[in-house]
């Protein structure tokens, strides 16, 4: 198993401190703590399973199933920050964010 790049544990650590002092200005909101975690450990398990897709050899019955949870980490993602802009835009702006976050997979279809 090949090693981390140092530009990857630099992103790593870059990540964690960014979410960490996102946690820290929160100022106790649980709301905004329970996002940020979940968006990190997202980010986490997403390039995680990123890695072991590319790893796996192409006829593997396992790069299906890694497939899917790189559509289902994706989709959490998108969801999650499409809802957060939306909720401090006007409406018309709101519908434009959720159709365009929508349309990201109608078109992958």
């Amino acid at each position: 198993m090949a090693e981390f790049s140092w530009l990857t544990a630099l992103g790593f650590v870059f990540l964690t401190f960014n979410s960490g002092m996102a946690v820290y200005r929160s100022n106790g909101d649980a709301g905004s703590v329970i996002f940020v975690a979940i968006s990190y450990l997202d980010l986490v398990a997403l390039f995680a399973c990123l890695r072991l897709y590319e790893r796996l050899d192409r006829h593997s019955p396992r790069r299906e199933r890694i497939k899917a949870a790189v559509w289902a980490l994706t989709t959490l993602l998108t969801v999650m920050f499409t809802y957060k802009v939306a909720e401090v835009m006007p409406l018309a702006v709101k519908l434009l964010v959720w159709a365009m976050a929508a349309a990201r997979y109608v078109l992958r279809c």
